[in-house]
């Protein structure tokens, strides 16, 4: 874990390799996704079989075979412990509770003339969620995906994920179960992000795409981007902590380990301006590796994409900050609310000692799938909104066209089109 001043020499150049963090070489991997996607759109299930074959290890006999049963899903919901039944239902709700006061309305406006301009809203018909897996399976993605759309009103969701060995997790199914969804395959990769965008003889065609994923379902989604919506190109997970002296260092280098752990491409960083805070933090850090499960990964990741920062105040270690537009922002400062203003850019900000990001990731409410590599400073967090979409309304009375009318015409004249002026003229 390297520490930096930014009163060194060679920070600025250092502080620039922290900022491309979030860089996925797509380039590397655009012409096997391409070529992936092409053999959905041209063979549909039959590349799906071989695909799978391939990556998954197992070899699916028929179509049917692709296809998660509902009967699994109930049963693995019954066979799980009543405390993880307790757990997941408590996360359930939470989540449901927080993304109905995300649900956007139909409005319309009466004017005094008696024109009425307004917004329809609606939920798309059907969304794609993905699901990954491989290294970990992750039943918390499935709620996030699939709550929103629900509180949406999506009448029908599809879910793809991953089935290394024709293995799925007990947990997932449990989720799956517990949200109600009746159309799940065992398709991962690039290959689930195609069948999903292009539809194949038994995955249906969806309107939206949501969910994280390696490179090739990053690169898949920004490729089928246009045949269908997508929340964002997500890439390793990350999580940035603003600290003052206050700060427990024992549970700043657990929470930097928390994201560390997800992959080798993680990235954890803290900024202090307190050296003695920088010092002990990096201290515990290497003590918790010794004691947490998944050493190799998350040591590789503090090795490789970790830092500590020390600036001259805390004015300084904000400006860094929403630079870095961290995924998983935790402000750990005796007066966290104070900074919070100056924030303009983070996929979500954990407030105070005693918010981990992890409470994030599970049980809070808010959604987890996050913008990241610096995109918040342009994204948002998935959320209903992306499982719905706004119409336009306009009606014009008699007397309202006679009031903009004119003006309207003129417009459309000045911009050469004779038919646009005289549709309105010929009303007037």
């Amino acid at each position: 874990m390297k520490i930096y001043k930014t009163t060194d020499s060679n920070f600025k150049e250092n502080f620039d390799s922290l900022l491309k963090r979030g860089h996925m070489d797509m380039d590397n991997v655009s012409t096997i996704v391409s070529g992936i996607i092409a053999e959905i759109k041209n063979e549909g299930n039959a590349a799906l079989i071989r695909h799978i074959s391939k990556f998954d290890k197992w070899q699916a006999s028929t179509q049917s075979d692709l296809q998660i049963s509902t009967t699994s899903m109930r049963e693995a919901y019954e066979n799980i412990s009543p405390e993880l039944k307790d757990a997941l239902s408590l996360a359930y709700n939470r989540i449901k509770t927080y993304h109905e006061k995300q649900k956007p309305s139909s409005w319309l406006d009466f004017e005094d003339n008696g024109t009425v301009l307004g917004q329809k809203v609606n939920a798309v018909d059907r969304a794609g969620l993905y699901i990954p897996g491989g290294k970990a399976a992750y039943p918390s993605s499935l709620l996030m995906n699939a709550i929103p759309a629900i509180v949406a009103g999506v009448k029908e969701i599809v879910v793809c994920t991953p089935a290394p060995n024709n293995e799925l997790n007990e947990l997932l199914l449990a989720a799956m179960h517990l949200c109600g969804i009746t159309k799940a395959y065992k398709v991962g990769g690039a290959s689930g992000i195609a069948a999903m965008a292009y539809g194949t003889a038994t995955i249906p065609k969806v309107d939206v795409i949501t969910g994280p994923g390696n490179i090739f379902v990053a690169t898949a989604k920004k490729m089928v981007f246009g045949e269908v919506n997508i929340d964002m190109i997500a890439g390793p997970s990350e999580i940035g902590i603003l600290a003052d002296e206050s700060a427990d260092t024992n549970l700043l280098a657990i929470d930097l380990l928390s994201q560390a752990e997800h992959d080798e491409m993680a990235s954890s960083i803290l900024i202090t301006p307190f050296e003695q805070i920088a010092l002990q933090t990096k201290t515990k850090i290497y003590e918790w590796l010794e004691k947490i499960s998944r050493k190799a990964i998350a040591g590789k990741s503090i090795q490789d994409r970790g830092a500590i920062i020390v600036t001259c105040d805390m004015d300084e270690a904000v400006a860094l900050m929403n630079q870095i537009a961290p995924e998983h922002l935790e402000i750990v400062t005796k007066h966290p609310f104070d900074i919070l203003p100056q924030i303009k850019h983070a996929g979500a900000i954990f407030m105070g000692q005693f918010t981990p990001e992890p409470i994030g990731d599970y049980i809070a409410g808010p959604n987890h799938t996050l913008p990241t590599g610096g995109t918040a400073k342009f994204y948002s967090p998935l959320g209903v909104e992306n499982f719905m979409k706004r119409t336009s309304i306009i009606s014009m009375s008699q007397k309202g066209l006679q009031e903009v009318g004119v003006a309207c015409a003129r417009l459309a004249n000045a911009e050469g089109l004779g038919a646009h002026e005289a549709a309105v003229l010929a009303r007037l």
